[in-house]
């Protein structure tokens, strides 16, 4: 359930709309912020991280605002691979209006936590706390609803929250917090974004084409439109394309 299968960047924007649209407003504000440096992406930091202080003086969005901030283009790419790694099953699975509950009511909590336990002078951002919350829903499948996940994917999943708590606790400039409490958000709110969901099924996808499979006739409508310059395979994967030139300038960036 964790493999992806789609056969272009747009048949995954189609078919996992949410998950999509959050990994674009990571790049987006990245693009904003730090790469153009524009005066407004200075004036969206400002706002939005999350400050443990400020939070305290009554500015409560802060606890909403920081999962869709990042502090360089590897922290964005990161969760946002996370994000493209195990969002997309949940979504198909429980739709997408509990999917944005689960996702956004995960990392509220974490900030939560890391407001009630961190320091009072604590500034943190980034989508590692509702990221941890859908490993708490997956962990949560894997006690209690057998049935919605395979013994593989539950293998992976939790070897892979191993590795991230690991990581948690032994890399520096981590919010632990977020990611302990982000954790805790998901596997709480599970069972009521769970409640009537199916288990993740490639072949629910595979209905939603437009086409029939290349091997059996059809009509292609566009075959007398004047053949483009920009080749099929680069114009279906742009998404892609964009965010490895992004990975390419990041790693560039620590080198010079």
């Amino acid at each position: 359930m964790f493999i992806r299968n789609e056969r272009s960047i747009k048949e995954f924007m189609e078919y996992y709309p949410v998950v999509s649209t959050l990994v674009i407003i990571h790049l987006v504000l990245w693009l904003i912020i730090d790469f153009l440096a524009l005066p407004i992406g200075a004036m969206i930091e400002a706002w939005g991280i999350g400050d443990n202080f400020l939070i305290a003086q009554g500015q409560y969005w802060r606890l909403f605002t920081p999962i869709f901030l990042h502090g360089d283009l590897m922290h964005a790419l990161f969760n946002s691979f996370s994000l493209v790694l195990f969002g997309p099953a949940l979504e198909q699975m429980v739709g997408k209006s509990k999917f944005l509950l689960a996702y956004f009511g995960a990392g509220i909590i974490g900030n939560l936590g890391t407001f009630i336990f961190g320091p009072e002078y604590y500034w943190h951002l980034g989508a590692s706390g509702a990221v941890f919350g859908l490993f708490g829903i997956y962990i949560f499948m894997v006690m209690n609803r057998k049935h919605l996940i395979d013994q593989v994917s539950a293998q992976m999943v939790s070897v892979i929250l191993v590795i991230g708590l690991v990581m948690t606790f032994f890399r520096s400039g981590i919010n632990v917090y977020a990611h302990l409490f982000g954790f805790i958000g998901g596997f709480i709110l599970a069972p009521l974004v769970l409640k009537h969901a199916l288990p993740y099924s490639p072949w629910r996808n595979q209905r939603r084409r437009r086409y029939y499979d290349d091997d059996e006739i059809q009509f292609d409508p566009k075959r007398w439109r004047k053949r483009r310059w920009i080749p099929e395979k680069i114009r279906k994967n742009w998404l892609l394309i964009i965010i490895g030139i992004l990975a390419i300038i990041g790693l560039l960036g620590r080198f010079f």
